[in-house]
Formats: structure tokens, sequence, C-alpha cells
């Protein structure tokens, strides 16, 4: 490894898995994915001493970072994740970027400004105001938020289905499978299988699928929970512009909303007709990417 070449770190913390991409000048040196199980961002002693032993797990023996940036899943403020910048900048010595972890999409996509939305369990999207400070918007939690995310989907399927019920309507494809996948008797029993989830996005957000295969099966109220999600993702850019961020570039990503091609074009209609210059691209490189990037530009 050449002494003159900076070593740059970029790392993508998850919710679920974690990706570290390390390049000297050009050349990669490392590509590293772990589970996030150990990620603590609310504790940042403990959550700069996890990074600091996923970089020297993933790193040649020996080699020291010339700069680092981190997006942080559930690092939801700048307050927050300044704090876990200043305790990880005794490890390495050398200048560290904490972010939160939609803030690489829009420099992974290659872009200096632009809005990055992610809906995957949850939803959240986040910009920059014209004095280029960070700005994120959604990302409220499954149980009061999260609209178009899979435990956001979830929760509106439910609330469709019982509303359906309330009327005397019978069960359609979405009531049917809800029932099938929470393995209850009947609609009425959706609430207590429901709230009786321990780690609530998850538990909600892996039944996502029933609602685009009811849709799929003629379902009316699995389109119309679809087409709500769609109109609440555009919604979360809305309000990034009505604050002055820039929006003219929508980077999107997320398991659910890149997998589910239904709620793509939902959300792209529904931006069309609230924000008619936005234009929307679905990410095509792995988001971590964007922390190199950042990284690169910390030297």
């Amino acid at each position: 490894m050449p002494d003159f070449a900076p070593l740059v770190v970029g790392i993508d913390v998850g919710g679920t898995k974690t990706h570290l991409r390390a390049f000297v000048g050009d050349v990669p040196v490392a590509d590293h994915v772990r589970a996030s199980s150990g990620w603590r961002p609310h504790d940042p002693v403990t959550a700069a001493g996890w990074l600091a032993a996923l970089v020297a797990d993933a790193l040649p023996a020996g080699a020291r970072p010339s700069a680092v940036a981190v997006g942080g899943h559930a690092c939801e403020t700048p307050r927050q994740c300044a704090r876990i910048r200043d305790a990880l900048q005794p490890h390495f010595d050398a200048p560290a970027l904490v972010v939160g972890d939609a803030q690489l999409l829009v420099p992974a996509a290659g872009l200096d400004k632009g809005v990055g939305l992610v809906a995957g369990t949850g939803s959240v999207a986040v910009g920059r105001l014209p004095d280029g400070t960070a700005v994120q918007v959604g990302g409220w939690g499954a149980v009061l938020g999260d609209e178009g995310g899979a435990a956001g989907l979830v929760r509106e399927a439910a609330r469709a289905v019982w509303a359906a019920h309330d009327r005397g309507e019978r069960p359609d494809a979405l009531a049917l499978g809800l029932v099938a996948a929470l393995d209850v008797p009947e609609v009425p029993a959706l609430g207590a299988a429901l709230e009786k989830a321990t780690d609530v996005s998850a538990e909600w957000g892996r039944h996502a699928p029933v609602v685009f295969t009811a849709a799929a099966d003629g379902s009316a109220l699995a389109r119309t929970v679809i087409d709500e999600a769609g109109r609440s993702l555009a919604a979360l850019v809305t309000r990034l512009a009505a604050r002055g961020a820039a929006v003219d570039d929508v980077v999107v990503a997320g398991g659910t909303v890149l997998a589910q091609s239904e709620l793509f074009d939902a959300f792209t209609v529904a931006l069309a007709d609230t924000l008619p210059s936005a234009r929307a691209q679905p990410l095509r490189v792995p988001p971590v990417e964007g922390a190199v990037a950042l990284a690169r530009s910390l030297l």
C-alpha cells in the first residue's frame, strides 16, 4: 500500500446490515458487509467504539484511515451525529463525518444536491437548506409514522381492512392475506396480533408483501393503501421543498419502494402532481458509495 496515497473509509450502517468500503486512491482495499447488531446510535461512545472495531476488522493490518465518513441508521439529528463523530475522532486521528444514512443517497448518485428518500422498513427523506444545513422529515417509526415504508403499509392495510369490516363488507384478498399472514382466525383478531409485536417495525414490516399480492389479486383496498403510501412519500419531498430544500433531483432507495414497482409508480405519479419539476431516480449503486464520496470530500 503506497504511503503517499490517502486511505478513505466509507460506512453505511443500515437497520439490518452494515457495508464498509475503503480505497487507497482509486484502488479498493476493503469491501466488508456484516450485521448491524450492536449499533447503538443513541450512545455516542458505544457507537464510536463499534465503528472503530468494524474498521479494524475490515482493513488490512496496520492500515490507518486518512478520512472516515459514516451514514448511520437512526442517527436522526445533526447534534446526535456530531456527538458520535466527536467520540469517533480519537480512534483515528483523522477527519471524520457522521450523518444519517439517508444522506448518503445524493452523493452516491453523483449529485451535489437533492433529496434522498428511503422507503424500506420505514420511510424518511433528507435534503439541505440553502445555507447547507441538513434537514430530515419523516422517519417517526411504525407506530406514529413511516408512511410508505413496509411497516406503515401493513398498519394502513390493517386499518383499511378493519374499516371494511365495520362497514359490513366481506373479507377481500387483503383481509384474507393479513389474516393468514398473522395466523389469526378472523379480521377482528388482527389488532391483538399486531399489538403483541416486540419489534414493531420489523415484525409488521415483514408482512408488507401481502399488500402487493392482494393488489395483484384485485383488492381495491390494497390498491388504495399503495396509492396513499405513494402520496405520503411524495408529501415528504413536498415538505422539504416548503422549507427551502433543493428538490429537483430525488434519489430513491429502500428495499420496499425499489422491490415493488407499484409503490414506486404511485410515488412518482403523486410527485409529478405536487412537484412537477422534481425528477425521481432509483439509486443504482450501494449507498456506501455515498459514504466513500463524503470521505473523499474530507481530504
